[in-house]
């Protein structure tokens, strides 16, 4: 199992949900954490949380719809001067519930996929190279379950885009100790969920992190989160290793 002490981790949207639990998951295991935000003023009690339990950390901004931000964020990053070992692209967008679907406005489509896929592939982009060049990384891209609702299409279509994305990736990788993978946290009681999803929030965990810990040299594969519930991480580990 990968030992995550002493690492760089880069979390999007850590700030709640998913990602403020993920970042407590890592930090818990002596990862550093780089943890973004629309604003850091929202990440504040994560980033003293996590530094309480002895571990470096920093806080970025950016709004990911806009490609200015997502770039500005990246520069900040590279200019801590610290290997990001890991990256999980956690934040997304649920646009309106559209009852009328027929009449979905342009507009979802647009701001969807420029936050749930375009700023996930810059991301990517940006840090892949420096994770070849050292002979490691994970990158975790979280998608979602969502089928057969059209009243959500254009947040379902920009999770089918990025399950396309991250796989294709993957193929690039495969056999190296560079991972590229997608998780699906499940239908989880947050922000975006709604308070009548079937999960909680922790049950998410250790599934959105497992990959991160694999190290078989295998990608574009998908761990969803409540197949995981109940489990240790070294029981997840164990496994799914080699699946």
């Amino acid at each position: 199992m990968v030992s995550v002490k002493g690492k760089w981790a880069f979390i999007t949207g850590a700030s709640r949900g998913v990602g403020y639990e993920l970042a407590l998951f890592m930090a818990a295991r002596g990862c550093n954490l780089i943890l973004h935000s629309r604003s850091k003023s929202n990440s504040e009690k994560i980033l003293n949380e996590v530094k309480a339990l002895g571990v470096d950390a920093v806080n970025v901004q950016a709004e990911l719809s806009k490609d200015s931000e997502v770039r500005t964020m990246l520069k900040t990053i590279d200019d801590l001067t610290v290997d990001v070992d890991f990256v999980f692209n956690n934040a997304g967008i649920q646009v309106t519930y559209r009852n009328d679907f027929i009449q979905t406005p342009i507009e979802d489509f647009d701001s969807s996929f420029k936050i749930n896929l375009i700023a996930v592939t810059t991301i990517c982009y940006h840090f892949l190279p420096k994770m070849m060049s050292k002979g490691f990384g994970r990158i975790i891209n979280t998608t979602s379950g969502i089928k057969d609702q059209p009243e959500q299409a254009a947040y379902s279509a920009s999770k089918a885009a990025l399950d396309k994305f991250t796989q294709d990736l993957g193929t690039k990788v495969e056999g190296t100790n560079i991972m590229i993978n997608l998780t699906d946290p499940g239908w989880c009681r947050t922000d975006l969920g709604g308070p009548h999803a079937p999960n909680d929030v922790k049950d998410s965990l250790p599934g959105v992190a497992v990959s991160a810990f694999i190290d078989d040299k295998k990608s574009s594969r998908l761990f969803i989160g409540p197949d995981f519930i109940g489990m240790t991480l070294a029981d997840a580990v164990r496994e799914y290793q080699n699946q």
